[in-house]
C-alpha cells in the first residue's frame, strides 16, 4: 500500500481511527491495485471532531485576522513546496495524469490559501451614521463548518472550502469523497505545520452515513458540498431541519457555443479542455458545444482529427494526456450513456470504446436536444455536437436545461459575445475560453447547479454572518 497513511481521520491536530471500523480499499485507478486501507469514522470520532472544532474556533475566532492570514498564506507555501509529492498523491487516488494535477491540483489549493491569507484582515464591517446615533456591523465567523468534497479536484476543493471559512474565524470538519481520501489529510498536516490551532481543520473519512451524521449534528453550523444533484438535494434537505447555512456546488450539463466568426482552432482547443480534461470528471464542462451551420463541418473535422492526438496510459508518465475512469463504477456509467447516444440515434464521430479503466475520448454529432447524452450529465468524456442558425436559437437552446452552472462562447464580435453571456442562465460564464477558475473569480450555479459561491471576496459572504449594534448617543425615551 503505496500511499497508506498513519491513520484514517485527523482529529484535534492527530491520526486517528478505530482499529475495529469498516474498512475499505484505496484504489488507483489505472492497475486497480490497493494504495492506502482508510477505516471509516465511528459515531465516537465525529463526535470528537466536533469537540475538536468547537473548542478550536473559539480559539481561532478570537485571533486577529491578520494573524489567521499569515497562517493561510504559510500553509499556502508549504503546499507549493511540495506540490510534486502532493502531485504524484492525487494521481494515484484519482487517476488523473500527473501533467494535469502539477499544475492543476495542489497549485491550485496553494492559490486558494494565499488568497484568503492576503484578505483576511479586510474582513470588515460598516459604520452607518444616524444623526446622533450610529449603526456598525461585525462580520462574525458562523462557528463550526462541514465541508464535503468530490473525488474530482480533492485537495482543491478542500482548499477552496478551507480557505474562506477559516479566514473568516471559522473552524472545519472536512470529508473527502470515499473515493479519495488521501490529500486532504496532507493539507489537515499542513495546516498545523504553518500554525493553525488543532482542532482547526479536521478529516473524518467515509461514505453517506458519515456525511449525514455531520450535516444533522446540531454543532454544525454550515454544509459546503462539492457534489451531484441527488446527494445535493439529501444534504440540502438535512441542512435544512436545522437551518443551516449551505453552499451548494453541484452538477452541469453546460452549453459551449460557437459563432460563425469564431476562431475555429482556439474554439476547438476550449472544446477539447471543456470535455476531455480529467478524463471529462469535472463538473463545469462544456458538453454540449452549438457550432454555427456554417462551420459545424470545419469544426468536427478538425475536432475529430485533434482528439486523435490524445494519448492513453498510464498516469505517471508524464506524456499521458487521457487518465482512467475514477473508478469502475463511473466507467459503466459512462459506456452505458455511450451506447444509449449510439441507440437514440446520434452519430459517432471517434471514440465511444473503453479499454481497461479508460475510456476513449467520445465524440456525437448530429445530437438534438431531447437525446439522453444532450440533457443528462455523463460526467466523463462524452462531447455532444450540435448544430443551429442563429443566435436567439441558440441562446434558447443553451438555456433549456435544469442546469445553470456554466457556459461558454466564442466569437469576434465582444458586443454579441457581452449581450448573449447576459441572456445565459449560468453562474459562470467565458467568452473565448473555457473552464479557467481562477480564485480571484467567483464560481457557483444556479438552478439545480447549486446555491452560493466559492473563491473571490463572495465566498467570504457565505462564511460569515452580519452582526449590527445600534448605539445610542442620548437618553432613551418610553411612553410611560
Amino acid at each position: 500500500m503505496r500511499a497508506q497513511p498513519p491513520a484514517s481521520h485527523f482529529i484535534d491536530g492527530t491520526y486517528r481511527h478505530d482499529d475495529t471500523a469498516p474498512a475499505r480499499p484505496d484504489l488507483y485507478p489505472y492497475d486497480g491495485s490497493v494504495i492506502a486501507e482508510i477505516r471509516e469514522a465511528t459515531e465516537a470520532e465525529i463526535d470528537a471532531a466536533f469537540e475538536a472544532a468547537v473548542a478550536a474556533q473559539k480559539i481561532w475566532g478570537a485571533m486577529a485576522p491578520v494573524e489567521r492570514g499569515r497562517v493561510l498564506r504559510r500553509a499556502a507555501d508549504l503546499l507549493r513546496e511540495r506540490n510534486a509529492a502532493l502531485s504524484e498523491l492525487e494521481t494515484l487516488d484519482t487517476g488523473k495524469p500527473i501533467q494535469e494535477t502539477l499544475v492543476a491540483d495542489a497549485a491550485s489549493g496553494a492559490d486558494a490559501l494565499e488568497f484568503f491569507g492576503g484578505i483576511a484582515a479586510t474582513l470588515n464591517g460598516e459604520m452607518i451614521p444616524l444623526g446622533e446615533d450610529w449603526v456598525y456591523t461585525r462580520r462574525e465567523p458562523l462557528g463550526v463548518c462541514v465541508g464535503i468534497g468530490a473525488w474530482n479536484y480533492p485537495i482543491q476543493i478542500a482548499c477552496w472550502k478551507a480557505a474562506p471559512a477559516l479566514a473568516a474565524g471559522n473552524a472545519m470538519i472536512f470529508k473527502p469523497s470515499e473515493e479519495t481520501p488521501l490529500s486532504a489529510l496532507k493539507l489537515a498536516e499542513i495546516l498545523i505545520e504553518a500554525g493553525a490551532p488543532p482542532g482547526v481543520f479536521n478529516v473524518v473519512q467515509g461514505a453517506g452515513r458519515v456525511g449525514a451524521a455531520l450535516v444533522s449534528d446540531p454543532r454544525c453550523a454550515k454544509v459546503s458540498l462539492t457534489g451531484s444533484v441527488p446527494t445535493g438535494r439529501k444534504v440540502y434537505a438535512a441542512a435544512a431541519e436545522g437551518i443551516r447555512h449551505v453552499t451548494m456546488e453541484l452538477g452541469g450539463k453546460s452549453p459551449l457555443i460557437v459563432f460563425e466568426d469564431a476562431d475555429i482552432e482556439n474554439a476547438v482547443s476550449a472544446a477539447i479542455n471543456a470535455n476531455f480534461y480529467s478524463s471529462g470528471q469535472i463538473c463545469s464542462n462544456g458538453t454540449r458545444v452549438y457550432v454555427h451551420k456554417s462551420i459545424h463541418d470545419a469544426f468536427a473535422e478538425r475536432l475529430v482529427a485533434r482528439v486523435a492526438n490524445a494519448r492513453l496510459g498510464d498516469p505517471l508518465d508524464p506524456e499521458t494526456t487521457i487518465g482512467p475512469m475514477v473508478s469502475e463504477t463511473q466507467r459503466d456509467k459512462v459506456l452505458a450513456m455511450i451506447e444509449k447516444g449510439k441507440s437514440e440515434g446520434a452519430a459517432l464521430l471517434c471514440g465511444g470504446t473503453s479499454e481497461g479503466p479508460f475510456v476513449a475520448p467520445t465524440v456525437f454529432a448530429g445530437v438534438t436536444d431531447g437525446m439522453s447524452i444532450a440533457r443528462d450529465e455523463i460526467f466523463g468524456p462524452v462531447l455532444s455536437l450540435f448544430s443551429f442558425e442563429d443566435e436567439d436559437e441558440v441562446v434558447n437552446r443553451a438555456n433549456n436545461t435544469d442546469f445553470g452552472l456554466a457556459a461558454g462562447l466564442f466569437t469576434r464580435d465582444l458586443t454579441r459575445a457581452h449581450r448573449v453571456v447576459a441572456r445565459l442562465q449560468a453562474g459562470t460564464c467565458w467568452i473565448n475560453t473555457y473552464n479557467l477558475t481562477p480564485v480571484e473569480s467567483p464560481f457557483g450555479g444556479n438552478k439545480l447547479s447549486g446555491v452560493g459561491r466559492e473563491n473571490a471576496r463572495a465566498a467570504l459572504d457565505h462564511y460569515t454572518q452580519t452582526k449590527s449594534v445600534y448605539v445610542c448617543m442620548g437618553d432613551t425615551e418610553a411612553p410611560f
